[in-house]
């Protein structure tokens, strides 16, 4: 086996990094929000096609 040297993994670049940061967690709040309208959206369908077609409890 060929022992070689390993490249030093790069310094992260601390300006970017809080640019990334300070943008906020934007794309995390869109992928809750789409989670939330889809459940909200299933709920609904399965009432107004399961439960009102029953009809009133007795």
């Amino acid at each position: 086996m060929i022992n070689s040297d390993q490249p030093s993994p790069a310094a992260p670049d601390h300006n970017a990094v809080e640019r990334i940061v300070a943008g906020g967690p934007g794309g995390a709040l869109v992928v809750a929000g789409i989670a939330t309208a889809i459940v909200v959206a299933l709920w609904l369908a399965f009432y107004l096609f399961v439960f009102l077609p029953r009809g009133p409890l007795q």
